[in-house]
């Protein structure tokens, strides 16, 4: 049989095409981007210790602050839990002596003390803070001025100090009145979380003092003929060792050396309108120094009502940060007083 020459030209095309499509039909299919798993873990969040300027878990210490009148006589040495303390203020008292007004947030000991009577300017210190108050009591009109804040005071001998205040076997009155903090912490987390008490900068090498200040390997203090402690710096506690009257160690009831990771000397006016009784004057300003990993630098303190937090500034008007750890405020009468930095 004879075939046409057309007819086979077409049938050989359509059997081209054909083949192009089933090709495109049956080649290698496009491979699937694989899905992606990130990998990333979130870190915990944090925030800051209020009194310590420390990284913390978040929705941790969520407590109030406890404050102390706490001695500072020879025969209440080495008081209780004062090396947990955040924050600690000493002040001038009658006889040249000196009181402490000590702050404990972010490390409740089991026992705080031995604590002593309120003075007139312990109020304008405490305000700020919130929280408790606990102390042995006081000159009436003392006490009143406690009273009149919204601070909850625990005074030995009332209703809301039993269980809470006793007397301690291991110091002779009346030098020997206890306190219970963790059981009165844990009766008023209703209170709140204490606010932030100054600015804190994230480490010791980025503080004020550090990245401004000048060399400052001690710092003397001088209160009185009875009362000069000294505070010099220790590179391997990172921090200021504490001495009371110039050469003795100042020790806690563990059995290590009281350490601040500050130090602020804060120069103060002195009312003496309550007779033998001084009265740190606590709303006003003055001069101060902030020492910091073995460098001080000079500026001002500011308070502006008893409400108000103390304001620290270095001579251009810059806010001061503290390093993250504890601080000691010396308050030293501004006349009578001194303060020396030695390099």
């Amino acid at each position: 049989m004879q075939v046409n020459r057309t007819t086979l030209v077409a049938v050989s095309a359509i059997a081209v095409v054909s083949m192009a499509v089933l090709s495109g039909c049956t080649g290698s299919q496009p491979v699937p981007t694989p899905s992606y798993t990130p990998t990333y873990v979130p870190p915990p969040a944090t925030s800051i210790a209020p009194l310590r300027g420390t990284t913390v878990p978040a929705d941790t210490l969520l407590n109030p602050a406890l404050a102390a009148k706490v001695d500072n006589h020879e025969e209440a040495r080495p008081q209780y839990g004062l090396g947990h303390a955040d924050i600690v203020f000493e002040e001038l008292v009658e006889g040249g002596l000196t009181r402490y007004v000590a702050f404990w947030q972010s490390d409740i000991p089991a026992q705080i003390g031995p604590v002593r009577s309120i003075r007139p300017m312990d109020p304008d210190i405490i305000t700020p803070f919130g929280g408790i108050v606990a102390y042995s009591g006081g000159q009436q009109r003392f006490v009143e001025m406690m009273i009149d804040t919204p601070i909850l005071n625990i005074i030995d001998g009332s209703d809301a100090a039993e269980g809470l205040l006793y007397r301690t076997s291991d110091k002779d009155g009346p030098h020997n009145v206890g306190v219970a903090a963790q059981t009165i912490i844990s009766q008023h987390m209703d209170l709140g979380r204490a606010p932030q008490m100054f600015a804190y900068s994230s480490s010791v090498a980025t503080s004020s003092a550090m990245r401004d200040g000048s060399p400052g390997s001690s710092i003397n203090v001088t209160f009185s003929d009875e009362r000069y402690p000294t505070w010099t710096f220790d590179s391997a506690a990172n921090g200021y060792l504490r001495y009371q009257e110039g050469s003795v160690a100042d020790m806690t009831d563990e059995g290590g050396q009281i350490t601040a990771t500050n130090v602020v000397v804060m120069t103060v006016g002195i009312d003496w309108q309550y007779g033998p009784v001084p009265r740190t004057i606590m709303v006003d300003s003055g001069e101060a120094w902030v020492s910091t990993g073995g460098k001080t630098i000079h500026g001002t303190w500011v308070k502006d009502s008893r409400e108000a937090r103390i304001r620290l500034s270095d001579d251009f008007g810059v806010g001061i940060r503290l390093a993250p750890g504890n601080t000691w405020i010396e308050m030293p009468p501004r006349d009578g007083g001194s303060v020396v930095v030695n390099p």
